[in-house]
This record gives structure tokens, C-alpha cells and sequence, in this order.
């Protein structure tokens, strides 16, 4: 009996170490031996392969294949993205077979054109790889079946890989952080890491912590930045994750270069109380570094990392090489608008101080040694006859030149790649100012061609350098927007419902009324707010029909509409999310939130607040006009334009009388109401595409309410009555 129950201990313990082994794939893979303690990889991100531009894989075949041969990295990322599934008109978006096939095809022609193992290529999923598919593994989950992580049997939503080089091991930790549902867009825009998918991140990232015969460095990948990911139910980030286990950098797409081609965040774990919130970031580079700290203090024990999301394959043609030199991290996105590159360089060191880390020139850990050369990776599809750095001096006001040199190729370096150095004197060129210096390479090629990098700022101290966003990158990348979403939401109702309901009370009670005559002899804001809602009262079906839509979009389903790509079941969403079935507690599930903000907040600010004020200015006009009218009855005056032929104003006075008497500001709000109501069409038209529905009989309430309120409000102000 005992010998039974050792057995079944021992398959149930098999089993676990299977499911185990299957569900956290872990790879290791050693650098080329040489001394020189650098390793480089790619990454590639938005792809968007789509039957209906047939030239972005076209593209991608003709250049990256040669460009990762000329590279020769140790690892290819592809962080999502990697099919459109969009229809030609961009409303449609669900899965189709036709794209993943070509994805395949092209991906495969790119790895025996590179030269490259297969098995050094991940790709991920991103939000357009999820479109519409009901569940991970079904007949709609062409990632699966299709992606290269797929054909390689990386089932799990997590992956780890290792690079070995002499002196550290570089952990690479991805994760698909998709929605458990695949809903169709535009409402599935947001990542979703889950508590067990956080567990899982921090197991891995935390596998190399008893090895301290190396130091570790981490960095961590995947498609959404974390402005656009969601917190688990209990409440936990990425960011947080990734603090814990003193990640270096996390690399991400999703954003494509529409934004803004500064999408960098520093994220730190002492940062003002307002960021400790999640809410928001004014800057990219966050708190500047402070290097006068001892060994003593708590800056050995600082805890950051940066944020590096990477321009988009779709329509920038871009590409990512990430080098890690003795431990420091330096990367260049490469522009293939204009065809392939026949030089490519990356210097790798000075640091661009726009991108260092604080812990990496903490004066407890830095070696001079480290300091002593200048180095950069020259990659070429020719030979390269000659490498020469240039340091520029900005403080005069112009660049000034005050060291140029040859460098040369590191004898030590494998034939991977080409690692280039030269000596200097690095205490030259310390300064209290992080952007005084700037450093540029030039590579000449044996056919004459000349390569310049951009100019880089650089501190041998590792002072940060300040990273400005415009409006645009701070949208995108200092918001978190899961967090500002009910925010947001509750700030539309405190400037709609107070406003309109609480006057009306007191109005009641007071038994008080406000004319255009109690403005006229007080022009202050409260009393003209005031007036125009008496004018507002004197329409109660239109009030009360605001009053209840209002209500209406908080209590009830906005739509019911075709969430998955295939099938007839019909979700409803809320501003919570989709609702689709009750769990098993007999409970609403709600899916899909935040990513429900792209239709709740452009409806609520942009269709329904501007109706709510055309609204009371067309009860306030017909109210002035009214004034206007009465005005010409007791004196008489449009008898006398008309005895005296006057057909245009002469006076200030006059014209004023003439822009009443046409209603000219009346046709200008039916103007901005034609304009709120063609953005209503194209809200409502763009819904009804994403999701297979009628207007009449799947969002009635949504799409026809604004309209007819708007009609009815134009119809009733028509006339002074």
C-alpha cells in the first residue's frame, strides 16, 4: 500500500513539473566568447500586416531579413501588433485567416534570409492579434496556430530568456498581458494583467536573484505601455512588479509614432505623492538624479527603470537595436522609410544622459575602467574603412569641436559584430550640466558612403538630462488612464447634473424668476447662468428630457452589440464595461474596462456636454430676441425702418438691432448643432460597423436622443412666442 501511494505521489509530482516546465519556458543562450562584455538585440513592434495594404509586408520581407543578417542579434522581439484585422475602412475589426497566413510566410522568409535560428525570434501578442477571438486556444486564435511562439509551442503567457555573456547574465522576460475576451475594437485598447499573470512575471524575474555569481540585468517586454495597462482585481500594476525586482527597462509598442516620437518614461519608486497614485506624469525623466549621495545613504537601495515604447512597422518603418555594454543599456531606433540601411551605428558609450539610470552611476558601483573609452557597435553591409567620434561642446551658444579621433575595431570583439573603440580622458568632460557635451560618430564605408549618428548628449557622471513631452506624448504616456477614468466621468456629472437640477429647486422654493431684464441690470455669471436656466425651465420637456438621458447612461446599457469575430451572441456595454453573461455568483461580469472610455468620453464631452450648451444658448436667444421684439412694439422702431427705406445699419446701435432682428447668432448655433450631430452619425456609424448593429433596434436610445433633442429645442425656439 505504501508503495502505491509513493507512486501516485511521484506521478502527481511528474505531472506538476510537466505543467510547470510547459508553463514557464525558460531559454538560456551564450554570446560568442570574446572579453568584451556586450550583447545587442532587436525589436520590431506594430506590424499590422493587412490584406488591404499588402506593401507593409512586402516591405518587411524586402528589409529586415538583410538588416537582421547585417545586425546579427542575439534575440528578435516582435511586441505585438502582428496582423491589422481591420477592414478596409478601418470600423470593421475581427480576425482574418488571410492575414496571419501571410504573417507566417513573410516571418519565415525573414528568418532564412537573416541567417538567424528561429528559435531567437518571440513575437507577442498585441490588441489587433486578439480581435474578436472568444477564447485563447479556439478556432479564432490564429496567433496560436500562425505566430512564430506558436509553432514553437510557447504556449504560456509568459516567456524568459537569457543571455550569458562573460561577466553578467541578461534576463529578457515577456508577457502577453491581452484581455482574457478578445472583444472587437475599438472598445479592446487597454492591457489586462491579471494577479496570476503578475505572480507569474515576478517568478520569473525573480529566478536569477539566488545566483549572485553574475549581476543580473533585467528588462522586460511587451505591447502595451503602462499608461494603457489596467490593474489586476486586487489592485496591483507592471509598475509596481517591475520596481520589486529592480527591472532596468521595459520595452513596448502600441502607440505607433502618431504621438510623437519622444514616448520615454523614467519611473522611479520615491516619486511625488501625486504619481504615487498612478494619475499622472508631467515629464518624461521624472526626479532628477543625485549624485552627491554616499555609500551611505538610500541611494544604493533606489529603485527604477525605464519605459521605452518604439515606433510603429505599420507606417513608420522603424526598428529597435538594445545593446547592454558592461551592464549600461544604450539603443537606436532605425528609420526604413527610405529603404535599407547600408550602415547602421549604436554607440554604446558615454550613456545619452536623456536615458540613464540613476543606480547605474551610483559612485559605490562605478569603476573608472569602465569610463576610459569611448565605444559604439558599427553594423555594415560593407567594409568599414574608418570610425571617427566627435565631441561638441554646445556652451558657447554653437557647437564647438573639442575632440575628434579615430576609432578602432576592438581586436578582442567576435565576428558577430563590430565593436568599435578609442581612448579619451573622461575627466575632461565632467559637468554640472547633463547636456553640455554631445557625442557623434561617423562611419565611411569602402565605397565612400558616410554614416553620421544624431547628436547625443552625455554625463560621464550620469547626471539624467530633461525629457519633455509635448501635449501629444503626455496624453499618451503621462496619464494613467485606468485610474483617470471615473475621475473623469464623475467631473462631467459635477458640471451637469448640480448645475441643472439644484437651481430648479430653489427656483421652486424661492418662488424666484430671472429675466433677460435681471441681467441686463446685473452682468455678473451667476445671474446670467441663472437666467439662461429660467429660459431652460420654460421648456420642461426638454429639460426633463436632458435630466433622464443623463441618468439614462449611467443606470442602463448604452448598446447591444456583436463583440466576437464570428457567432450571434450580443454583449451589452455600460459605462463599466461589455456586460456578457452572469459569473457564477450570479453576478454582472463586466469586460473591457477602461477600454469602454474610447466611446463613454468622446460621447460625454464631445456630443452631449456641447448639446447641453447649444441648448441653453438657443433658449437664451430666443429669450434676447423676445426682449428685441418687445422692445420694437413699444417704440414703434420697425415702423420707422420701414418709412425711412433704412437697409443697413449706420450706427453701433443699429447693427446690434439688425443682428437680433436676423437671428444671426441663431444660425450660428444651428450650425454647431449640424456639427454635433454629423459627429453623433459618425460615433453612431462607426459603432454600427464595429458591432453588427441597427440604430433602431440594438442603441435607439443612444443614437437617436441627441438628434431629436436637438430638433425639438430648434423647433421651440423658432418662434418668440
Amino acid at each position: 500500500m505504501g508503495i502505491l501511494k509513493l507512486c501516485i505521489f511521484s506521478l502527481i509530482l511528474l505531472k506538476f513539473h510537466y505543467i510547470s516546465a510547459e508553463f514557464f519556458k525558460r531559454d538560456a543562450m551564450e554570446v560568442e566568447k570574446g572579453r568584451e562584455d556586450v550583447a545587442w538585440v532587436v525589436q520590431l513592434s506594430d506590424l499590422h500586416f493587412s490584406v488591404h495594404h499588402p506593401e507593409r509586408a512586402l516591405s518587411f520581407e524586402k528589409i529586415v531579413g538583410p538588416a537582421l543578417s547585417m545586425i546579427n542579434p542575439s534575440l528578435v522581439f516582435i511586441t505585438g501588433d502582428l496582423t491589422d484585422g481591420k477592414s478596409k475602412d478601418l470600423l470593421t475589426m475581427k480576425q482574418d485567416e488571410e492575414e496571419w497566413l501571410e504573417y507566417q510566410k513573410v516571418l519565415d522568409n525573414v528568418i532564412k534570409k537573416s541567417g538567424l535560428k528561429k528559435n531567437v525570434f518571440y513575437d507577442l501578442r498585441g490588441n489587433h492579434d486578439i480581435f474578436g477571438v472568444p477564447a485563447i486556444g479556439g478556432s479564432f486564435d490564429f496567433y496560436s496556430k500562425y505566430s512564430i511562439n506558436g509553432q514553437l509551442k510557447r504556449s504560456g503567457l509568459v516567456d524568459s530568456v537569457t543571455i550569458q555573456t562573460g561577466e553578467r547574465s541578461i534576463q529578457f522576460v515577456g508577457f502577453d498581458s491581452i484581455m482574457s475576451l478578445g472583444l472587437r475594437g475599438p472598445t479592446n485598447l487597454f492591457g489586462h494583467p491579471t494577479d496570476q499573470l503578475l505572480d507569474e512575471i515576478s517568478s520569473e524575474l525573480s529566478v536569477l536573484d539566488s545566483q549572485p555569481a553574475k549581476p543580473v540585468i533585467k528588462i522586460a517586454y511587451g505591447h502595451f505601455p503602462l499608461s494603457f495597462s489596467a490593474a489586476s482585481q486586487s489592485g496591483r500594476t507592471l509598475k509596481e512588479t517591475f520596481l520589486t525586482h529592480n527591472l532596468s527597462a521595459y520595452l513596448c509598442g502600441h502607440l505607433h509614432t502618431k504621438f510623437g516620437k519622444n514616448l520615454k518614461r523614467h519611473h522611479e519608486s520615491n516619486q511625488h505623492p501625486l504619481y504615487s497614485k498612478h494619475l499622472l506624469q508631467l515629464n518624461g525623466h521624472g526626479s532628477l538624479p543625485n549624485n552627491s549621495k554616499t555609500c551611505s545613504d538610500e541611494a544604493t537601495e533606489f529603485k527604477e527603470f525605464w519605459e521605452w515604447e518604439m515606433g510603429d512597422w505599420r507606417k513608420s518603418r522603424a526598428m529597435r537595436i538594445l545593446s547592454i555594454d558592461r551592464g549600461w543599456m544604450s539603443f537606436v531606433d532605425v528609420d526604413f522609410k527610405l529603404g535599407a540601411k547600408n550602415v547602421i551605428i549604436l554607440p554604446t558609450f558615454p550613456l545619452d544622459s536623456c536615458f540613464t539610470l540613476e543606480r547605474s552611476f551610483h559612485k559605490c558601483k562605478m569603476e573608472s575602467l569602465n569610463l576610459n573609452s569611448i565605444r559604439a557597435l558599427v553594423f555594415s553591409s560593407s567594409p568599414v574603412v574608418s570610425v571617427v567620434a566627435r565631441i561638441y561642446d554646445s556652451r558657447p551658444g554653437n557647437l564647438v569641436t573639442v575632440l575628434e579621433t579615430p576609432m578602432k575595431r576592438n581586436e578582442d570583439s567576435t565576428s558577430r559584430g563590430n565593436l568599435y573603440t578609442c581612448p579619451w580622458n573622461f575627466n575632461a568632460f565632467e559637468d554640472p550640466s547633463p547636456d553640455r557635451f554631445l557625442l557623434q560618430i561617423e562611419a565611411v564605408d569602402i565605397e565612400g558612403r558616410s554614416t553620421l549618428t544624431e547628436l547625443r548628449p552625455f554625463s560621464v557622471g550620469g547626471l539624467r538630462a530633461r525629457l519633455s513631452w509635448n501635449w501629444k506624448e503626455f496624453m499618451v504616456m503621462g496619464c494613467q488612464w485606468e485610474a483617470l477614468y471615473f475621475p473623469i466621468i464623475w467631473l462631467f456629472y459635477l458640471l451637469t447634473l448640480p448645475i441643472l437640477v439644484f437651481p430648479k429647486a430653489i427656483f421652486v422654493f424661492l418662488r424666484k424668476q430671472y429675466t433677460y431684464k435681471s441681467l441686463v441690470g446685473n452682468r455678473k455669471l451667476v445671474t446670467c447662468v441663472a437666467w439662461i436656466l429660467s429660459e431652460l425651465y420654460n421648456l420642461p420637456l426638454v429639460w426633463f428630457s436632458i435630466i433622464v438621458y443623463l441618468f439614462y447612461l449611467i443606470l442602463c446599457p448604452w448598446l447591444s452589440g456583436q463583440v466576437f469575430t464570428e457567432g450571434g451572441e450580443r454583449g451589452y456595454m455600460t459605462y463599466r464595461g461589455w456586460v456578457l453573461r452572469f459569473n457564477e455568483r450570479e453576478k454582472l461580469d463586466f469586460h473591457g474596462f477602461p477600454d469602454i472610455m474610447v466611446v463613454v468620453l468622446p460621447h460625454l464631452y464631445f456630443v452631449v456636454l456641447p448639446t447641453i450648451i447649444v441648448i441653453g444658448a438657443l433658449v437664451a436667444e430666443r429669450a434676447v430676441f423676445q426682449d428685441h421684439l418687445r422692445a420694437l412694439s413699444a417704440k414703434k422702431e420697425d415702423d420707422y425702418l420701414v418709412k425711412n427705406n433704412v437697409s443697413a445699419p449706420t450706427s453701433g446701435r443699429n447693427k446690434t438691432l439688425t443682428l437680433l432682428h436676423r437671428r444671426w447668432i441663431r444660425k450660428m448655433l444651428l450650425l454647431i448643432s449640424l456639427a454635433i450631430c454629423w459627429k453623433h452619425f459618425l460615433n453612431c456609424r462607426a459603432l454600427i460597423k464595429a458591432y453588427v448593429m441597427n440604430p433602431f433596434l440594438h442603441f435607439p436610445v443612444y443614437s437617436l436622443s441627441i438628434p431629436l433633442l436637438l430638433a425639438y429645442t430648434i423647433y421651440k425656439t423658432s418662434r418668440a412666442e
